[in-house]
């Protein structure tokens, strides 16, 4: 039996729900707010991807031919394999280091100086963020290659090759994004009562099984959070890949959110571009609603 098994539940009494500290139900303001920047965007969005439509005319009605030439389009397929694995790259390197900052944080310090260091990267728009790196990883003149290149090793084209591209784009945004994250996740480990690691010392745990049988499972909710933030995040990247590469070389970085964008607003096809839309809404969706279900992210080992 592992300690969280031991832990009592949690009185929920103690917690008021609704909003701000209250079980007021949401008012027409804020119905209002959801229809005007949410479902009359959808309907619009959805209705579009139904048409042959430019902005110099008006909306063709075409039925489902813009999907059906979608499911047959190379390109589409090559973007949403391109996106997927920016995707897993990202998640993957983000999450673990944003989890390992935070334990860190969590065991050795709680200085607001260093939280604030650690979310700077955060605050940096992406466009900056992504010219930054563009300079300093470029073959030619970037300090990164110029220092491979003192040390005795061949250059790399990070943002010229089709094998680095992704890769070299997931690492600057995980670079961009692991300090907010870590900071989630830091919170959540506050939230951890600390008689749980007291109990699970005298049973004679190490701090490398505490942190798989205690921290972890009981970061299960914040974490779920983290992940469907990520995720989703992850699935819209476009303006390091506008910045940096262009969808480039080839077809190498060409992800959904980028491929969009060149049918809507480069080709003029915003029929298409919206079914595209549509079609990346419905995954994020069920990716999103497949997390939640699979991590259990409504409840707590702590309940």
């Amino acid at each position: 039996m592992s300690v969280v098994d031991t832990i009592e539940p949690v009185d929920r009494k103690d917690f008021v729900p609704g909003v701000r500290g209250t079980d007021k139900p949401p008012g027409k303001g804020d119905l209002a707010m959801a229809l005007v920047f949410y479902v009359y965007p959808f309907i619009r969005g959805f209705y579009f991807s139904l048409t042959r439509y430019n902005l110099l005319g008006t909306p063709h009605f075409i039925g489902l031919d813009n999907f059906t030439k979608l499911f047959q389009d190379k390109l589409f397929w090559n973007a949403l394999l391109v996106t997927v694995e920016y995707v897993l790259i990202n998640i993957v390197f983000q999450t673990i280091l944003a989890v390992a900052i935070a334990v860190l944080m969590h065991r050795l310090t709680q200085s607001t100086v260093i939280r604030g260091l650690i979310l700077l990267p955060f605050l940096i728009s992406n466009v900056i963020a992504a010219l930054v790196w563009f300079w300093l990883l470029d073959y030619q003149i970037g300090l990164v290659n110029g220092f491979i290149a003192a040390i005795g090793f061949d250059k790399i084209p990070f943002f010229g090759d089709a094998a680095w591209a992704i890769p070299t784009i997931a690492m600057v945004n995980v670079w961009r994004h692991m300090g907010y994250t870590a900071l989630l996740v830091f919170a959540g480990l506050q939230m951890i009562p600390g008689y749980v690691y007291e109990a699970a010392s005298v049973d004679g745990s190490t701090e490398w099984q505490s942190f798989w049988r205690i921290t972890l499972p009981l970061l299960r909710p914040i974490l779920a959070l983290v992940l469907v933030i990520t995720v989703t995040g992850s699935f819209q990247v476009f303006d390091t890949v506008a910045v940096t590469t262009q969808g480039g070389p080839g077809n190498a970085s060409r992800v959904m959110q980028y491929y969009i964008y060149q049918k809507g607003f480069t080709e003029g096809q915003f029929g298409y571009a919206s079914a595209l839309s549509v079609i990346l809404f419905i995954i994020l969706a069920t990716v999103a609603l497949i997390q939640l279900r699979l991590l259990r992210a409504g409840e707590s080992d702590l309940a």
